[in-house]
């Protein structure tokens, strides 16, 4: 296949949870994919398994840790070569634990790939993209982007970050009549690896620790949804577990007098 002929889909943290199975119902739609994780392995499993059902399809690996910021630079750079469509940032991990208690090891990593790969894909993607009619880029924050958990406080914080940057670069897009579309996903309790990387455990009982969750592929499919909606926010109420399509909640204040004048 002649690379700038066909529209990608990217989709970063796909060796497993809920960007394996977004890979998935992206291409169950037809969608070419590009797809990055650290575990090569993985990926190459989950392009076969694309692949057996969608042989039509284009499927480009990218093994890279974008936890690493030069990196996410030249994880970019090697794409100049494709159209893209869709950046879907899922990488991240997360971490329960006090503040002072956390592993600032783990931590420093966490944020490395949880705020800073995330703002820089993103911000390389806007850049280059926002003109193109029908591109959009999601990114996949969290409940507890929008409400602060117990034990897990700086995770919170970094998907806090997360949320508003996204909220306000849907913003910044739709007051510059850009062609693309921002939006973010916030999941709640979801039965992937998380929950071991985050207690730093071998393995983890989602039954016994939540009770209620949804799996990587209910995930997949409320990111559809919101892929096909008009709303900036898809939220799972960490409550009901219901979830919700909603327009920007962070206060914005785009017209506010008290805002720096351009000079």
């Amino acid at each position: 296949m002649v690379q700038g002929t066909e529209k990608y889909t990217v989709i970063t943290g796909a060796s497993s949870g809920i960007g394996y199975e977004a890979a998935k119902a992206f291409a169950e739609r037809g969608k070419n994919l590009i797809i990055t994780a650290r575990r090569k392995n993985n990926l190459k499993m989950l392009k076969r398994e694309i692949l057996e059902k969608r042989p039509d399809l284009d499927i480009v690996i990218r093994s890279t840790d974008l936890s690493v910021p030069e990196n996410a630079h030249q994880f970019y750079e090697g794409l100049r070569g494709y159209e893209i469509e869709t950046w879907i940032n899922n990488a991240g991990f997360g971490n329960y634990d006090s503040v002072a208690d956390q592993d600032l090891g783990k931590i420093g990593a966490m944020l490395h790939l949880n705020i800073e790969a995330l703002t820089i894909l993103s911000s390389l993607f806007v850049r280059d993209y926002k003109d193109v009619e029908g591109t959009q880029l999601i990114n996949v924050s969290s409940a507890g982007g929008y409400t602060i958990v117990p034990t897990a406080v700086t995770y919170c914080a970094a998907k806090f970050y997360v949320s508003t940057f996204t909220e306000g670069l849907a913003w910044e897009l739709k007051k510059t009549g850009a062609k693309m579309k921002a939006k973010v996903l916030a999941p709640a309790a979801t039965k992937t690896e998380f929950g071991m990387v985050a207690n730093n455990v071998s393995e983890y009982d989602y039954d016994k620790s939540f009770g209620t969750y949804h799996t990587g592929e209910q995930m997949a499919g409320f990111l559809l949804e919101l892929y096909d909606s008009e709303k900036v926010v898809g939220l799972v109420d960490r409550e009901s577990f219901s979830f919700l399509l909603a327009d920007p909640l962070f206060p914005y204040a785009g017209n506010s007098s008290h805002n720096q004048q351009r000079m």
